[in-house]
């Protein structure tokens, strides 16, 4: 590794970025200076706008992959080379305002029933019933279940911040189930060799086999569980503050898009081409 991407990781180490968030700002940053050809010394502000316009125009990528790229740069640029950033000069790429694909409660008992594996159905399960992310699930320790309150400690989730959410009683009667079968030392769901937690890539691939074992049409992933814990309890009349907290959302402007993706207060709605008819005797 050259000297400047040695300084940027250090930099970036000591702001406290994730290991991954490390390896994804120094490999953009490093596809960045391949693309010149050219010492960093040589590029400015003009070659960061043809990189980012070239990665939207030419290259077709998605919104968030330039984003992240516009972010790496950013740091490359302003901590550790100490230079200003323009940002009327680089504006940054509006976020896609996207709904998330949710499934129905049906649809998602579909998914946990097509799971013959049980050590796959408890980590799924315990996805959708306490609403984790898949880095969350696959860092789960023994010592993070606490049955006595009913609860899941997530430690050092997104943001480095600790959070508890919801271990539900069907969930721990499974985790139970588990644990005698399965006997885990330290990590609730150890990988290969056992010293490390499971994969976040084995998760998903058996997802998506379970996945195409049921009807179920829509892109889903594991994430999506996620996305339904929130909106089934939305519509079961959890009020959107105690679900932010269940999430670990910095802001309740997060949890509010949910509010989009459920039929709570629409579902008894008439359409006003549904009036038409009593209209006529008006």
């Amino acid at each position: 590794m050259s000297k400047l991407f040695q300084t940027m990781k250090v930099d970036l180490e000591l702001k406290g970025y994730s290991p991954k968030t490390v390896e994804a700002y120094l490999r953009y940053s490093k596809q960045f200076l391949n693309h010149y050809q050219k010492p960093i010394e040589q590029l400015h502000t003009d070659e960061i706008r043809n990189y980012l316009h070239y990665l939207i125009v030419i290259k077709k990528c998605s919104h968030s992959y330039v984003n992240v790229n516009y972010s790496a740069l950013k740091f490359l640029y302003k901590n550790t080379l100490n230079q200003e950033w323009n940002i009327d000069k680089i504006p940054r790429m509006k976020k896609e305002k996207k709904l998330p694909v949710v499934l129905s409660k049906s649809e998602v008992k579909s998914i946990l029933n097509a799971a013959t594996n049980l050590k796959h159905k408890t980590i799924l399960t315990t996805v959708y019933s306490a609403g984790l992310r898949i880095s969350e699930v696959r860092n789960l320790t023994i010592t993070d279940i606490d049955s006595k309150n009913m609860q899941i400690r997530v430690r050092q989730a997104k943001g480095k911040k600790d959070r508890y959410t919801l271990l539900s009683q069907n969930n721990l009667s499974l985790l139970r189930e588990y644990w005698k079968e399965y006997k885990p030392e330290y990590w609730l769901f150890p990988g290969v060799p056992n010293t490390k937690a499971i994969s976040a890539r084995t998760i998903q691939a058996f997802f998506k086999n379970y996945l195409n074992k049921t009807t179920i049409s829509k892109n889903a992933t594991v994430h999506t569980l996620r996305h339904c814990f929130a909106t089934h309890l939305l519509e079961a009349g959890v009020d959107i503050f105690h679900i932010q907290k269940l999430l670990g959302h910095a802001s309740p402007k997060t949890t509010a898009r949910y509010i989009h993706l459920t039929h709570k207060d629409i579902i008894d709605l008439k359409s006003p081409f549904d009036m038409m008819d009593s209209d006529k005797n008006d």
